[in-house]
């Protein structure tokens, strides 16, 4: 069997603790990061992308309404003008020539 060694355990625990260490200030320098990203951002006025996604959403659905009011408005305008089509006595007669 074999013994072990105190000098090594020692350096084996000092490793682990220091990773662990390092692993932690890893996370902490991300969240500040990421805390002064968020308020950059803030300070900016900048919208979040549900925000982005919404406004767009609302956009496309009025893109879309639009185009059928339009739409709508051409085919009552074909309507309104199919049956006023009568000839007219002045496009009969022939036009002044100008001297």
């Amino acid at each position: 069997m074999q013994s072990r060694n105190p000098i090594f355990a020692d350096i084996a625990d000092l490793m682990t603790d220091a990773f662990g260490a390092a692993q932690a200030a890893g996370e902490e320098a991300r969240t500040m990061f990421r805390a002064r990203a968020e308020r950059m951002a803030s300070d900016l006025d900048l919208v979040s992308r549900e925000e982005f996604d919404a406004v767009k959403a609302r956009l496309d659905a009025l893109g879309a309404e639009t185009e059928s009011l339009r739409a709508r408005i051409a085919e009552l305008e074909g309507q309104k003008a199919a049956p006023s089509r009568k000839p007219s006595s002045a496009s009969k007669r022939p036009a002044a020539k100008k001297s």
